[in-house]
Parts: C-alpha cells; structure tokens; sequence
C-alpha cells in the first residue's frame, strides 16, 4: 500500500502542506495515526471489492443452476 499523498491529505483533512510537516515533526502521533487510517480504509477497500465480486460469482452460478433445472 501506498501512503496518501500530501494533496489527497491536504483535500481530507482541509489543512495545508505546511501544517502536514508541522505534525509529522511536532506531532509523530497524530500524523501516524492519520496515515495508518488511510492504510485501514484501504484494506477495507479491498476487501469490499473482493465481497462484490464474490458475490457477482455466486450470482451467476445461481442462475447457471437455474437455468440448468
């Protein structure tokens, strides 16, 4: 996974470039946990694209069945 960039940040969070760096070395914690949520969201992400296609999956071996009887 790829970190957020600064723009993307900068857009979410609705705080400037500067205020980013400002935190990244006053304030380690904050910006870490900004960062590990954009990694969260992520997984999440794709871990609903994996659901949708399963069940896209499962749907179409319904209807083969179906079909089939």
């Amino acid at each position: 996974m790829t970190l957020p960039s600064l723009r993307k940040l900068e857009k979410d969070l609705g705080v400037n470039k500067t205020t980013l760096h400002n935190w990244k070395k006053t304030r380690p914690k904050l910006y870490n946990f900004i960062i590990e949520s954009y990694k969260h969201k992520e997984l999440l992400r794709q871990n609903l694209q994996v659901m949708i296609n399963q069940k896209n999956i499962l749907e179409e071996e319904i209807k083969f069945t179906e079909n089939k009887l």
